[in-house]
């Protein structure tokens, strides 16, 4: 990285890291206090903190997927992104990890996760799969900076990375996919999840490297990132298509979930719900569409980051809308869990989330430290070792 660089670099880091401080305080304020200082209730048990849990496992998935292919199926050009591709998925596998923490509110329940696992919860898969995942991620860095690589062990490892990259979604898909009680129970809820983490992850990718290269960090062919977007276009078609699935089936007459498919469509989530479909899917698609908009770095981005934000707008109405919908039926319903009655009643049905702002600043300030984290690890692991095997 070059002084002016560095220079240009200098703020973004003081920025991230200040953030992060924030963060840190406000979570320091929810051990105090508990998770009542956030939105959610006995109504609205999960919020922002899961909702990011499924996003950044998404991102971090996408990325290597896409990496580890090019070893398993010797697509040569693919492995030069091998090196920001493991950094990225590291980076936000922790970013994962860390919002599954913050959700348990007070750290020190974290010993119940060891000693006290029900081997049937999607929750323990979820929780075994993405430790695996993460000694992964490890294990892939030291291999790809060593002064002298190891090609074959390299090769081993992404034949393992590529289906555990793949599984990590799809167990997180089947906490919610499994759970009878919700309108998320669907059979096609992994390779949904699994196809947005394929977009968005690349997607993420294509960005940090062009910002790479910006900074002189990491070079890459222009030729290999016009083939990589082509490769994001695909993905979004069939991210696109698969959604596109699920709606046809809400809404075909006679089914069971027109109601939901209107809440979709009308409802509190439906601003989101809207900006995936039109501005993360098709706008995308659209501009990607020709091979001569892939070469020019500014579209590319914008439509990239439509995608990276169209898929975060899905986690969000794909868990929210889930909520309006009652699991309880012939009773008063579910105590409010606050001091906020509903009414004259200490019950309710439907419940309201709205993020507070320290669980806003505490979001913020995980995302901050990821983009501080990856900054001062990129020059390290991208230039360090020998290239990835031939």
């Amino acid at each position: 990285m070059n002084q002016t660089s560095s220079r240009a670099a200098k703020p973004v880091m003081v920025v991230c890291g200040a953030l992060a401080a924030v963060a840190f305080g406000c979570w320091v304020y929810q051990q105090v206090m508990g998770l009542s200082i956030t939105g959610m209730s006995n109504l609205v048990s999960w919020g922002t903190y899961i909702c990011m849990f499924m996003f950044f496992v998404g991102l971090s998935a996408g990325g290597l997927i896409v990496a580890s292919s090019a070893s398993v199926f010797n697509i040569k050009p693919f492995k030069a992104i091998a090196k920001p591709a493991i950094l990225l998925s590291t980076v936000c596998i922790c970013a994962a990890g860390a919002f599954i923490l913050l959700d348990l509110g007070g750290i020190v329940r974290i010993w119940r996760i060891l000693t006290g696992p029900n081997p049937s919860s999607p929750l323990v898969w979820d929780m075994t799969v993405i430790t695996i995942y993460l000694v992964m991620n490890l294990v892939y860095i030291y291999l790809y900076t060593r002064k002298n690589p190891d090609h074959r062990k390299q090769k081993i490892a992404s034949f393992i990375a590529l289906p555990v990259a793949i599984l990590v979604h799809s167990v997180t898909a089947w906490i919610f996919g499994l759970q009878i009680g919700r309108e998320w129970y669907s059979s096609i809820m992994a390779p949904l999840f699994v196809a947005s983490a394929l977009d968005s992850g690349l997607a993420l990718l294509l960005i940090v490297m062009a910002l790479l290269e910006k900074f002189d960090v990491f070079k890459v062919d222009g030729d290999l990132i016009a083939d990589l977007a082509g490769l994001l276009c695909v993905f979004i078609a069939v991210d696109g298509y698969m959604v596109g699935c699920e709606i046809l089936t809400m809404a075909y007459p006679g089914g069971s979930y027109g109601d939901y498919l209107a809440m979709l469509a009308t409802g509190p989530t439906a601003p989101f719900f809207w900006f995936e479909i039109i501005a993360g899917v098709i706008i995308p698609f659209v501009m990607l569409a020709p091979r001569a908009n892939r070469r020019r770095t500014g579209l590319m981005i914008v439509a990239c980051a439509l995608n990276v934000l169209g898929v975060f707008c899905k986690r969000v109405w794909l868990l929210f809308t889930g909520f309006q919908v009652p699991n309880v039926q012939g009773a008063e319903g579910v105590t409010v869990g606050n001091v906020n009655l509903v009414g004259d009643t200490a019950y309710a049905q439907f419940g309201s989330y709205m993020p507070t702002l320290p669980e806003i600043m505490i979001v913020v300030g995980v995302i901050a430290a990821c983009v501080l984290a990856y900054m001062l690890l990129a020059r390290r692991v991208c230039d360090a070792g020998a290239p990835a095997e031939g």
